[in-house]
Order: structure tokens, then sequence, then C-alpha cells
């Protein structure tokens, strides 16, 4: 029996705080005027300091699961995309995996910078119609806030926090996901980059005092790259699938600048109601920019089941990529679970086997 990666479930976190353009014109030379002409962002979200990474991740994976009425323990595999991990190592997937109680999941981050998400799709959905696991869950999850320079107005303008989350599931009812294109020029990878903290430029007095650890961002050419790349993506992972830009009912695009994505739809000769924006509420939040826009589409009953839609998105890298959906919707005879109760138990669970782990070494330093 063939089978295929369905989206059944779906879940979004963004911090409570909200950011406005007049509140950091207070702090860097701009305007409100500016940054809506330029970006199309009005304000975007910040997480909390007690907010991270792992913490949306987590909570948006149970919405998710709610959704899918999927117990954590069912799923197979956890991938989190992310450019703002919640440490080098272990993986923010890995935190994840112990805070929502998944115990029988593999978790691994995924670091394609805003394509990120797009990229565990297409691993995920290989994954499951190969047959090598059943249900995974898709998280894209930054605080960029946290790694962004606040003097800076080239960046700190443009970029929110928040997470968002997809529940796949192998299901013998065709659909789900169709055909992807993913792509890298790594002749770019300096045009958008986190210079410092990793193996070429190890953390010291001097990367901090010189601001290696905040993003750094060549605007103009990455908004040359990205309105060449957004219509061509589109175009050969719908060509791949068999349709035609006619069949689409939906392009759910990376939420990183208006004008991008009016360029993309000029190219594609689409009028802008094909395609989903809401970065004026949230501005760029990187990878979970696409799960988070899907999110309020279907809470705006922009999507039906049945429904070709495209996800297209860029980022640092550089990368690109597309994917073409046929929307599911949930599968109603599935009831949703509390997944409250599992994430309890899951904290005890966790906290039982770290007390276990250091009586282990206890005793093991006794013996020596």
């Amino acid at each position: 029996m063939k089978r295929y990666s369905h989206i059944t479930g779906w879940g979004m976190v963004v911090p409570e705080r909200i950011l406005t353009n007049e509140e950091i014109t207070q702090t860097v030379d701009t305007t409100d005027e500016w940054i809506r002409t330029r970006t199309g962002v009005q304000e975007r979200r910040i997480a909390a300091e007690d907010e991270t990474t792992a913490s949306l991740a987590s909570g948006a994976a149970l919405k998710a699961l709610t959704m899918a009425g999927i117990k954590p323990s069912q799923v197979d595999m956890i991938i989190v995309s992310t450019s703002s991990p919640e440490h080098t190592f272990p993986s923010t997937a890995s935190i994840v995996q112990d805070e929502i109680g998944a115990i029988k999941a593999g978790a691994f981050d995924l670091s394609a910078a805003c394509t990120g998400f797009i990229y565990a799709l297409d691993m995920v959905s290989h994954a499951i119609t190969s047959g090598s696991i059943d249900i995974a869950l898709v998280i894209g999850a930054e605080t960029l806030s946290k790694i962004v320079n606040w003097k800076d107005r080239n960046t700190c303008i443009l970029f929110g926090d928040g997470a968002g989350a997809f529940v796949l599931q192998a299901l013998d009812k065709p659909g789900g996901f169709i055909s992807s294109v993913l792509r890298s020029d790594g002749s770019g990878a300096d045009l958008l980059t986190l210079p410092a903290g990793g193996s070429k430029l190890p953390a010291s007095e001097q990367t901090v005092r010189d601001g290696l650890h905040y993003i750094h961002m060549q605007g103009r050419e990455v908004f040359r790259f990205a309105t060449r790349v957004m219509a061509k993506a589109t175009l050969e992972t719908v060509e791949k699938g068999g349709l035609t830009l006619d069949d689409i009912s939906l392009i759910i695009p990376h939420q990183a600048n208006q004008r991008i994505i009016e360029s993309a739809a000029k190219k594609l000769k689409l009028p802008m109601d094909k395609f989903f924006v809401n970065l004026d509420k949230y501005g760029n939040t990187s990878t979970a920019s696409i799960p988070i826009a899907t999110c309020e589409a279907v809470e705006a009953d922009a999507l039906q089941p049945g429904d070709m839609i495209v996800f297209v998105g860029f980022g640092g890298g550089l990368t690109w990529g597309s994917a073409l959906i046929q929307w599911s919707g949930p599968q109603l005879e599935v009831k949703p679970i509390r997944t409250g109760w599992y994430q309890f138990w899951a904290g005890i669970r966790s906290f039982l086997l770290k007390i276990l782990r250091r009586i282990e070494g206890l005793l093991s330093g006794l013996g020596e």
C-alpha cells in the first residue's frame, strides 16, 4: 500500500511582548513610515527573558499534537529548524523531545536559515513515504531578538520571535506532500550571517567587542537574490508536481519583506490575494514564518482541505526552496488529546532520570 505524508496538525506560539515601529524609533534613527514602506513590518513579537527557542518550540509542538490527536509518545522523529538554537549542542530538538514527553522520538536540529522549515518538511516526508517513520514533528522556532544588534537599524527593524509546528503523518490516501525544490549557493554565505561563535571565529573578548555575535546582513544583495529565486522556485516545484499555477489555491511565502513578495507575485503574474502575508504583525521570524503564516491562513479560512498550496522561502547560506502540498485539514476521526498531562509526566520522568544518573555517578565513584 502506497504511503503519503500528510500535515494533520499545526500550532503556533508567539511571545506576548509586542514591539512597534514607534518604539524602535526611540532607539535608532528611523521612522515608522520608513520601516513600513520598505519592509511592510509594523510590529514584531519579542521573547521575554524566560522564553527560549526550545520553550516556544515545545508550546507550538503541543498545540500541533493536540490538533492532530497524536500523543507525544507516538512521535517517531522531531526536527527543529532554527538559526537561534538553545545551544550549539545539544540540539534544541532533543530538549523539546524531553519537554513534551516524546519518549521514543529521534531528534535533531536543522540549519538552513529561513529556508530550513521547507528542508525539514522534505526530509520528514521522504522518511514517511519510505516507511522508516510514521509520525513526525517539524518545528520552526526562533528567538532572533537575542542575536540582533538593537543599535543596527538595518537589521533590528526586521526580525521577530516565534514558533510554528506541523505534525506529519503517514496516511494511505493520496495528497499531502507532493514535490519540493531545495537549492543552495554558498558563494553568498557572507551576505547573511552570524559571524562568530563557531570554529572559524570562536567567542573571544575581541569578537564580542566587534559585535560579531549579532546578525550581519548585506540587505541590498539579499533583496536582489530573493527577488530572483522566489518566483523561480515556485514555478519549479509546481511543474515538478505536474501542475500549473492555475491549480494553486494559495502561496505561503517566507515572511521577510513585503516588496520581495510583491516582486514574486509580479514575476509569476499572480494577484497578491494568492499570497498569504502576515509579516506586518510579526516581522521576519525566519524559519518559523511559514508555519506561523499557515496557522493564521487556516484561522482566516484561506485554506480548505484539498487545496493545492506552495511554501516558498529563502535565507542565509544562501539557501532557497519550495514545496507543493495538497492541504489535508484535520483528520476528524481522531479525537484531540490532552497534551498537558504528557508534559507533566515528562517533567517528572526527566527529573527522575537526572536523579538516577547522579546516583549512578556516585556509585561509580565509590566503586573506584
